[in-house]
């Protein structure tokens, strides 16, 4: 990949910020209408795994559980020699014996794994999600501030907010479930977006040491060569790991398959985010404070 023309990005990017704006108001309004599809881990109820010796499909399931008496609210997944099957209820021992024993009548060598959590622990689990998000992002604003400056702390967080918002969007949108694992991917994300954006920082602050600003073109010039010197090195380690993440969403377990997503989508977002909204979010903010020093030299 050879870029032999350098690219505009600080007067391009009120195209992506327009298109940002509006992805994050469709979000907003998805997540006010549709909400999150919580798994088990957020909201009570159980979860059974089923190992198979042969895939079984939901119209063979379905009739055990109505059976049963369990089959209200329940969701049904069925997999390659899997099977997982949701309830929106604890379920009790008597319901966990009958469901086993009926599921063996089908596949005698069926092996359960059964993942059980109440209202309490559900409500706790799903506050030290948020407070394990907003502690890394609180986290990451007092390293970039005291490495870089407050400026750069702000256009990272909001870099990172974009990124962490729109995958939350795509979940809500296609009804995806989010659980701990869920939140494992989101804090990746951010970890990875963080790491893709000090990069190119730290390539800004280099050649700010040497520049002589004396207007505004000047700092676009800085900050347009910043990101197109460091251009193909965020795009192949983009590439590289979104591969990566690929092919385990393609050809991984079902165990790490929305794990596996989560990182395809938030790999694209990071990279785009990186690029097109972070170091021109700092330019805007680095533009006004040379407005107002020019503003009292005048």
């Amino acid at each position: 990949m050879n870029f032999k023309k350098e690219i505009d990005f600080v007067h391009i990017s009120k195209y992506f910020y327009t298109v940002s704006i509006i992805l994050t108001i469709v979000g907003i309004i998805c997540l006010s209408v549709f909400g999150l599809n919580f798994g088990v881990d957020f909201r009570a109820g159980s979860n059974v795994d089923i190992t198979l010796s042969k895939s079984l499909t939901q119209n063979e399931v379905q009739p055990i559980l109505k059976k049963i008496g369990i089959d209200e609210g329940t969701s049904i997944t069925p997999g390659e020699k899997r099977m997982n099957i949701r309830f929106t209820e604890v379920l009790n021992e008597e319901h966990d014996h009958q469901l086993r024993a009926e599921i063996q009548k089908l596949d005698s060598t069926a092996s359960f794994e059964v993942n059980t959590v109440d209202t309490e622990m559900a409500k706790e689990l799903g506050k030290n999600a948020i407070y394990a998000v907003l502690l890394s992002c609180i986290g990451i604003i007092i390293y970039v501030s005291i490495r870089f400056e407050w400026r750069f702390a702000l256009a990272a967080i909001l870099s990172l907010i974009h990124d962490a918002f729109l995958v939350v969007t795509v979940f809500s949108v296609f009804r995806l479930e989010v659980d701990l694992i869920f939140i494992t991917a989101v804090l990746t994300i951010i970890g990875y977006s963080i790491n893709d954006t000090i990069v190119i920082f730290d390539r800004i602050r280099e050649n700010l040491r040497f520049a002589k600003l004396k207007t505004n073109e000047d700092l676009v010039v800085l900050v347009n060569k910043s990101v197109n010197q460091m251009l193909k090195r965020s795009i192949y380690t983009a590439l590289t790991v979104f591969i990566a993440a690929l092919f385990l969403y393609l050809f991984g377990g079902e165990s790490i398959k929305m794990f596996s997503f989560a990182m395809v989508i938030g790999l694209v977002f990071g990279a785009y985010s990186t690029i097109f909204i972070a170091s021109p979010f700092w330019f805007f903010l680095k533009s006004k404070e040379k407005n107002k020093k020019i503003g009292k030299t005048s």
